[in-house]
């Protein structure tokens, strides 16, 4: 079905079940990250417009955490979807930090973010921790449910020490979990899943709870598919659903490998962007645009239910959305793995 915004007729996103699950999920969504002003700030009349840009291109999935602008996400996206009938979209968000308002606004410490709410965090895996992030969150939002949680984060990216991660992991065995099945079996929660930046984390988590699907954030893109080795093939093994969160691998593979460019929520390195710049010139001989490659890349695998890149203009929004509405012919990916570039068992449409 096709819809028109902007003056502009795009394609709808279709629906993809969530692995073995009964929530079918936009296969174009909505990242939330940006809105909690990751890299650039963003104006509260811009946010909304953004998420407006997205509900009129037809966007039903959308993804936010507590940690993304301290809360600024959630109150963001809370406030544009409360004003949509309920039953018409998908909302996710997660648990694993719970937030408290900062001592001392003036001099806290925004980390990463360039904005966001002052509110400082700690991290907290167990059943209390988990009860009290859902019913924060639930607040934030404004709304009486969500229909998929995930644990957020419990990878080694954010771990210094393999005994602080093991800590947390425990942590979540022993009590945490209990609060995510409870949420689940009450229907407060249609599905339980987990946020995850590296790919060890995947066989790790499997290993731990029994999860219903993984939101990936950087290891599956036209960059890496060193998942298909293991984490994706015991993903499919179990029935566990993957929805991709960065397919741009956090810029690059938007911006192209100019000065600066980000990859993996870093500056790329120059081994990185010599792969990129490789990768542009093929799609240009196909008069195809990188990110287009990108998008219909990750939606090629068959245990991906949907891709959530973020936005925090408008046009990024309609952008997204016509290069995921634009046919990319096979030669692409034919020349693609040739080249090297791409792995010759990677899916592609």
């Amino acid at each position: 079905m096709a819809r028109t915004t902007q003056g502009k007729t795009v394609k709808a996103p279709a629906k993809r079940k969530l692995g073995q699950t009964d929530v079918a999920v936009s296969e174009f969504g909505f990242g939330g990250a940006p809105l909690g002003e990751l890299f650039v700030p963003v104006p509260e009349t811009q946010a909304q417009e953004t998420l407006a840009a997205a509900w009129d291109g037809g966007i039903r999935y959308y993804d936010t955490a507590p940690f993304y602008g301290y809360g600024k996400s959630e109150h963001r996206l809370g406030h544009f979807l409360r004003q949509q009938h309920r039953d018409d979209f998908i909302l996710s968000t997660k648990i694993g930090r719970v937030l408290t308002p900062a001592h001392n606004a003036s001099t806290f410490d925004r980390g990463g973010w360039v904005g966001g709410l002052p509110f400082d965090f700690h991290y907290d895996y167990g059943y209390d921790g988990v009860m009290r992030s859902w019913e924060d969150s639930m607040q934030r939002l404004g709304l009486a449910s969500v229909d998929l949680l995930l644990i957020h984060d419990l990878d080694a990216f954010f771990w210094e020490t393999e005994q602080k991660l093991t800590a947390y992991e425990q942590q979540l065995r022993a009590s945490g979990w209990r609060a995510l099945e409870e949420l689940k079996r009450d229907g407060r929660i249609r599905a339980i899943g987990a946020g995850i930046n590296r790919s060890p984390a995947i066989p790790r988590l499997l290993d731990l709870v029994d999860l219903d699907f993984f939101i990936v954030a950087m290891p599956y893109t036209l960059l890496d598919q060193g998942v298909l080795d293991n984490e994706f093939p015991r993903c499919q093994d179990r029935g566990v659903g993957i929805v991709i969160g960065s397919p741009f691998a956090s810029g690059i593979l938007v911006t192209g490998p100019v000065e600066g460019a980000r990859y993996a929520y870093g500056i790329a390195a120059e081994e990185i962007l010599h792969k990129t710049r490789q990768m542009e010139a093929v799609c240009s001989r196909h008069d195809v645009a990188l990110p287009c490659a990108a998008i219909h890349f990750a939606l090629a695998h068959p245990a991906v239910a949907a891709i959530i890149p973020g936005g925090f203009q408008p046009e990024h929004v309609r952008q997204n959305l016509a290069f995921y509405g634009t046919t990319v012919p096979a030669d692409l990916w034919t020349e693609l793995k040739a080249e090297g570039l791409l792995r010759a068992d990677a899916p592609t449409p």
